[in-house]
């Protein structure tokens, strides 16, 4: 007989609400309406493969990590780093088996091990992964900073700082280099 897939299809349900749910740290530098969880983790997941393909570790690994990285905030919330200062942050991993509860063992022992890899900071494809969530986050800074929105400079110096591997600093020195359209000039012809 097949594994029960129903807990699998409620957590799809659940996983899309992060298509919904805002990155509340964006607020404090006045951007009303930042991107979602969703959009920061999928562009995080792009970003690890490329790190980590740079630095010899597993690309697919790392972007796997890199998309189940922020899962748990459908039901903890996208908590902003003030926020954590005054409130109990939520164990990942804890929440994680409350959100696998009832999926099929190897389905829900894959999350769990996933989830505590990335947390653990244990393996070359989480130090990527962990470093594209900082350059997806000063990446995000630098569009909208080019938008108008000054203050983002705080969280595009605070993640550049916070990178660990000589790709992700060569990265974000690139990005630094560069305009958030850029690579469309050089697409039509503009600049080379």
């Amino acid at each position: 007989m097949a594994d029960d897939l129903s807990a699998v299809a409620r957590f799809l349900y659940e996983a899309g609400t992060l298509k919904h749910a805002r990155r509340t740290g964006w607020w404090m530098a006045g951007i009303t309406q930042p991107e979602s969880v969703a959009e920061h983790s999928w562009r995080t997941s792009l970003i690890a493969s490329i790190i980590a393909r740079l630095e010899g570790a597993d690309p697919a690994r790392a972007a796997f990590l890199a998309v189940w990285h922020d899962t748990q905030e459908t039901r903890t919330g996208d908590v902003n780093h003030l926020g954590k200062k005054y409130s109990a942050t939520a164990d990942p991993q804890a929440v994680t088996a409350d959100q696998t509860a009832g999926m099929p063992d190897l389905l829900a022992s894959t999350i769990r091990d996933l989830v505590s890899e990335y947390e653990g900071n244990d393996s070359a494809e989480a130090v990527c992964a962990r470093d594209a969530d900082k350059l997806e986050c000063m990446l995000q800074g630098l569009e909208y900073k080019a938008q108008g929105h000054v203050n983002a400079q705080r969280w595009i110096d605070n993640s550049k700082a916070r990178l660990t591997t000589e790709t992700g600093r060569r990265l974000a020195d690139e990005l630094l280099e560069q305009g958030p359209l850029d690579w469309l000039r050089v697409a039509i012809g503009e600049k080379t």
